[in-house]
């Protein structure tokens, strides 16, 4: 397996290898943001990528938003894009590893992370998640339901493995097929909300 490192996922962006990105914030989160109430929660989005998500929730008058990436390309397409939101203090851009940050957020926006890295991670990236999350916090996403033919990222996987690593940190108060998905992703994708057991 190759290398998922920083020079990696620049050259991914430097190539516009980047099927994942559908130039806009997918349908379940999309529609999650327009419906969440609260609009001062502290919200994390690792690694983000374009984070199109941003553009959303800024619309939607939420005003404490932090964006994680590995790649700089990525971040400063993002600083460039949002610089308004950045002077004005309600985005907070970061170069840097999911794995080695450090806060507290009660929103978490799972969006084509969780398929990016390698597998054998995804136990410690639980275990961040969990301890990222304030007590009342939750973790909202999109999970791919199938398995790809070739050697990822992306990496699939199903509702049972996902349910057996989340179940020993989480409450799984949501995990079901997405009814809204994009038309090429339909019956692959599940839509999940986490909060701290």
């Amino acid at each position: 397996m190759q290398n998922l490192n920083q020079e990696y996922w620049n050259n991914r962006y430097i190539n516009n290898e980047t099927g994942w990105d559908i130039g806009k914030a997918s349908t379940p989160l999309k529609l999650f943001i327009e419906t969440f109430e609260n609009k001062n929660v502290k919200i994390l989005i690792p690694g983000c990528g374009n984070a199109h998500e941003i553009e959303c929730l800024l619309e939607n008058g939420f005003t404490n938003i932090t964006v994680i990436d590995i790649s700089e390309i990525a971040v400063n397409s993002i600083k460039n894009r949002f610089n308004n939101a950045i002077a004005e203090e309600k985005l907070n851009v970061i170069f840097g590893d999911f794995f080695e940050h450090k806060g507290n957020y009660d929103l978490i926006l799972e969006q084509t992370f969780f398929c990016a890295i390698n597998p054998n991670l995804r136990n410690n990236y639980a275990l961040k998640m969990h301890e990222f999350l304030s007590n009342n916090g939750i973790v909202v996403g999109v999970l791919f339901n199938c398995n790809f033919e070739k050697e990822g990222p992306p990496f699939g996987g199903n509702e049972e493995e996902y349910r057996k690593l989340f179940q020993s940190n989480f409450k799984i108060k949501k995990m079901e097929l997405c009814y809204n998905s994009i038309p090429p992703r339909s019956g692959n994708e599940l839509f999940f909300i986490l909060s701290k057991s």
